[in-house]
């Protein structure tokens, strides 16, 4: 009995290795803003991925203010944080993401940093506005960003809205090799992916550095990836209703060095690819487990709920913090009768 489970672990892990998988983890043509226009009729949410956050708010705001408490992933949302020795009030101005028309790929991601000109250190580190909800649900959403989910027949959506492209990939077991789709001007700068794997684990994979002309592929391959199934650690695991483990894009991290120039740095981005051996086979099983026990149904119900909280009081923070601030950019001039 013990030999036949070491047998059909090793076929498992030759069948993962034969299976592996190549995957686009976002795709950032995808983002590009295309609902919800502002004063000047300019989009400002992208429409897969706004998320509303006004049911975490709380009953003081008016049905106006709720209606506008929405964001998404639009590039324009993306933040740019600075490392502390840099986080000055002018840098951080002239520190920001924008869309970027591109002959070849149509929108990309545009990178503008203002690093500090004295030579030391220093660091941005460009992170989506919220962490990438891993368990959201297909829906229907219309030109106000109004979110309606859609379910199957047995309640279960199937794939998450933030898959294919938007920052999910499920089933990930070892991940082999991450590659990003970057743009760039000659500048010295190291780039760093960030990816977050289910346990909520941050992972940072040094990609190389941004000195080159023009499109270019920069890669990170897993130096403790164990291509040999023979050399592999082999376990049987259960198969239900163990959760599927995932990985989320986290950002990306630009490191200037103490001896490169500073001020002004720009880059674009495309896309970021992984390829990873699956963590569980599809299989054509004989009893549909979760339809009957709907086990990982109710926790990533659960795990949903906990991110959207914490996603949510973040964004209020932010709504409030923006309805606060002075619109004005000048002082209304003075008139005649008033100096008098």
């Amino acid at each position: 009995m013990k030999r036949m489970f070491i047998l059909l672990a090793i076929v498992l892990f030759a069948a993962g290795s034969l299976f592996a998988e190549e995957a686009v983890l976002i795709d950032f043509g995808l983002l590009a803003a295309d609902i919800l226009p502002d004063q000047d009729n300019q989009p400002t949410q992208n429409r897969r991925t706004v998320m509303d956050y006004s049911n975490i708010a709380g009953g003081s705001f008016t049905t106006e203010q709720k209606a506008v408490m929405k964001t998404s992933l639009a590039i324009v949302n993306w933040d740019v944080v600075l490392a502390s020795s840099s986080r000055f009030v002018q840098n951080q101005m002239l520190t920001y993401t924008r869309e970027a028309p591109s002959k070849q790929w149509g929108k990309v991601m545009g990178l503008r940093v203002h690093f500090p000109t004295e030579p030391h250190n220093s660091w941005a580190f460009v992170k989506p506005p919220f962490e990438i909800p891993a368990f959201e649900p297909q829906a229907n959403i219309d030109e106000d960003g109004n979110i309606e989910p859609v379910e199957d027949n047995d309640g279960i959506t199937g794939s998450s809205r933030f898959e294919e492209h938007y920052g999910v990939i499920k089933n990930v077991g070892t991940i082999k090799s991450v590659a990003v789709n970057a743009y760039g001007l000659n500048f010295p700068h190291g780039l760093s992916t960030i990816i977050i794997d289910n346990q909520g684990s941050q992972k940072s994979m040094f990609m190389g550095y941004l000195n080159y002309d023009g499109w270019g592929e920069l890669r990170w391959d897993n130096p403790a990836y164990v291509q040999s199934v023979r050399n592999r650690e082999l376990r049987l695991y259960p198969l239900y209703p163990t959760s599927t483990p995932f990985i989320k894009f986290g950002g990306f991290l630009v490191q200037r060095d103490a001896a490169k120039e500073g001020g002004d740095f720009v880059v674009y981005f495309k896309d970021v690819k992984v390829i990873y051996d699956k963590a569980v086979l599809d299989t054509d099983r004989d009893i549909d487990d979760e339809n009957l026990w709907n086990i990982i149904k109710d926790r990533e119900t659960a795990r949903k709920i906990w991110e959207m909280e914490r996603f949510g009081q973040n964004q209020v923070l932010r709504y409030l913090e923006q309805q606060k601030q002075a619109p004005e950019g000048a002082f209304t001039p003075t008139s005649v009768n008033e100096e008098q």
